[in-house]
């Protein structure tokens, strides 16, 4: 069974068990985040699909940790205008762990 969800204005494939990383969420190490933007349920040969979302489709899920994801470099650059920028930026993510797809 998995279901397509969508959080945080972008779309997850969860199944039970599943770890997925997303956007960083101010929740503590082990509280349970409750998902209801279902797009569509799958179980075995049974699809529901929603418009747009399915009605009464719930997905929980339990926050694992925050990270910082590596740095990526941004370098701006102009030919014979002496302009040289450079910035870096780290973004933060939060692992979740899918405990219950409910349908």
């Amino acid at each position: 069974m998995y279901a397509l969800i969508e959080y945080k204005g972008k779309q997850y494939k969860a199944e039970k068990d599943a770890l997925i990383q997303v956007d960083k969420i101010d929740a503590e190490k082990g509280a349970t985040v409750e998902i209801e933007t279902v797009l569509l349920v799958s179980d075995g040969d049974k699809v529901t699909v929603g418009t747009p979302y399915v009605a009464g489709a719930k997905v929980t899920a339990v926050v694992e940790d925050t990270f910082k994801d590596d740095k990526v470099i941004v370098y701006k650059y102009k030919s014979k205008k002496d302009y040289h920028r450079t910035i870096g930026h780290r973004q933060q993510y939060t692992n979740i762990r899918i405990s219950a797809i409910n349908a």
